[in-house]
């Protein structure tokens, strides 16, 4: 624990904490408002689906739930928080090395998986941490947008209490993805703009090449295996209700936390082995 809370001093001691936590405010309310307006088209029963694809048209009726978009609204902002949480944990490693701090961390606690075990628990903590500030936000905003409404929010009912606490999960192992992907490219810069790019374009060019290899070989199950994308698969833990076509939610977390141990893992191995100096 006593490297634990050096590792939260070393973060709290730099500027770039408060301004990810001022970014992740900032899209969260772009998020909700995003959300908000989907949740009033949604919910409207204004939907014209004879024209739609029979498939299409089932995921639109499935989405078209108070549960379903309930539980969209509690966990808006999930898609850039674990964004700026996963620059986080990247910076709880290069920090390191940017401020020259490794060597001096390293003579003091020998035990490098020991060091590699408080960077991945500091980072998990500020993921839950950035998902309390989050959802303590959207719960309320959701009762009130709701109640405006005259809608049901079936806060307390298993399907939403379980698509906020698997973000929760989701939060959490994207910290711990972070570190990993800091201890791979040490360089401060390069980490962060490689992680970026990676989850922002990697994303999108991803699924787009699952969706035409499904569109090409008319095979269904392709499109599924987009599951394996990490950010695809957050999102899929969030979903209120299981959407037709669409893999299960235990599947997107057993993806994550398949990444999370493999990170883990092999960042403790390369740290261990590695050169600091």
């Amino acid at each position: 624990m006593n490297l634990v809370r050096s590792e939260l001093l070393k973060i709290r001691t730099t500027n770039t904490w408060w301004i990810f936590g001022l970014g992740t405010l900032v899209t969260l309310a772009l998020a909700f408002l995003v959300n908000a307006v989907n949740a009033s088209f949604s919910l409207s029963g204004e939907q014209d689906l004879d024209s739609v694809p029979a498939e299409q048209a089932e995921q639109l009726r499935a989405a078209a739930s108070d549960v379903y978009q309930a539980a969209n609204l509690f966990t808006s902002g999930q898609y850039f928080g674990l964004l700026f949480v996963m620059m986080l944990g990247i910076l709880v490693v290069t920090n390191e090395f940017y401020h020259q701090t490794a060597t001096t961390t390293f003579l003091t606690t020998p035990h490098r998986s020991v060091v590699v075990a408080a960077k991945l628990v500091t980072a998990a903590l500020i993921g839950a941490l950035f998902w309390l500030l989050t959802t303590a936000l959207t719960i309320p905003a959701t009762f009130i947008y709701f109640a405006a409404k005259g809608w049901e929010t079936h806060f307390g009912e298993w399907d939403i209490t379980r698509a906020i606490l698997l973000n929760l999960l989701a939060y959490v192992l994207w910290g711990i993805f972070g570190v990993g992907f800091g201890v791979l490219i040490r360089s401060q810069i390069g980490a962060t703009i490689t992680a970026v790019v990676l989850y922002l374009v990697g994303t999108t060019a991803a699924n787009l090449v699952f969706f035409l290899l499904q569109e090409w070989l008319g095979w269904d199950w392709i499109g599924k295996l987009a599951v394996i994308i990490p950010s695809t698969a957050s999102t899929l833990m969030i979903s209120g209700t299981e959407l037709p076509g669409s893999p299960p939610q235990w599947a997107g977390a057993v993806v994550l936390i398949t990444y999370a141990v493999v990170t883990g893992a092999v960042g403790t191995l390369i740290t261990r082995r590695r050169d600091i100096a």
